[in-house]
């Protein structure tokens, strides 16, 4: 797998500057093109949302206020766009068509403004992307962070790698892989290959409590041998503390700056009410992480 175009949804500029260098420095990394996306207001989800019972003028004041809204923060994630390519010296290409790959060519990056359902214009770019970027989704309610990552990861088949509001200064020098034998979790690594390869060292975590039926560690370290990826295996876990913080307690130990992990290997909703692997990381790490399904 080679990566050429990462895509990177920026819905405002919260957190966004850690998203915006780690997406950076992947397109640095491997030569490849960095598409930034922003989802503006579709006046079609603004419409229902007014209620019955109002006159033509709130309605038309309540339009106004959400285009005027959306047009800001247009403003503002484009800014933080321009400043940023500047800064760092990649060239901006434009394109023809949100999904034009036109002049795409080695390091450059491009800014595409979309009107329309955030779901289905990220899934649909993500689908024609190598790996996606996102921010951290903020757990006290940023809606609009969480839909998107749910978007790429149930509707795309595209890995993502999730950036915390600080980035870690390196990026994929030591990578864990959680493994749990499941087809998420082995997503996971097809989509991080690329990153693996050039890991200077590479660990595969398991835990009894974490592993369900299929391939075991050792078997992943077989495969990832066949790639010329050299890793080591170590098992976590205690009786006290739930999986993934176990799991994030080893990555700290061992230095890493990258976690390689499925998600949702249980449904969706039992975690979202009971709590698990994904939950945890998703609301606590401190790394980048690697997430597919």
């Amino acid at each position: 797998m080679c990566i050429r175009r990462i895509l990177l949804p920026l819905a405002g500029v919260s957190h966004a500057e850690s998203a915006l260098d780690v997406g950076g420095a992947m397109a640095r990394m491997f030569d490849a093109h960095l598409a930034v996306l922003h989802v503006g207001t579709d006046m079609q989800e603004v419409g229902p949302l007014v209620g019955e019972g109002l006159s033509g003028a709130m309605v038309q004041d309540m339009i106004a206020s959400a285009l005027k809204e959306s047009a800001a923060r247009l403003n503002a994630v484009r800014g933080l766009f321009d400043a940023f390519a500047t800064r760092e010296q990649i060239p901006v290409v434009a394109v023809d068509s949100p999904l034009s790959p036109v002049g795409m060519h080695g390091l450059s990056a491009s800014f595409i403004a979309h009107n329309g359902h955030t779901r289905s214009v990220v899934s649909f770019q993500a689908r024609l992307s190598d790996i996606v970027v996102l921010r951290q989704p903020n757990p006290e309610g940023d809606v609009s962070s969480s839909d998107t990552l749910h978007a790429v990861l149930f509707e795309s088949g595209r890995g993502v790698v999730i950036v915390p509001p600080v980035a870690p200064p390196a990026l994929g020098r030591r990578i864990c892989i959680g493994w749990n034998g499941t087809s998420e979790a082995a997503s996971a690594i097809h989509h991080a290959l690329p990153l693996l390869k050039r890991a200077e060292a590479v660990h595969i975590l398991h835990s009894p409590a974490y592993q369900r039926p299929g391939p075991e560690a050792r078997h992943v370290r077989s495969f990832l041998s066949l790639h010329g990826v050299m890793a080591n295996i170590h098992e976590f876990g205690s009786d006290s503390r739930p999986v993934g913080e176990d799991m994030l307690g080893m990555a700290h130990t061992l230095g890493a700056d990258m976690m390689v992990m499925g998600a949702y290997s249980h449904s969706r909703l039992r975690q979202m009410i009971l709590g698990g692997v994904t939950r945890h990381m998703l609301e606590n790490s401190d790394i980048i992480i690697i997430m597919s399904r």
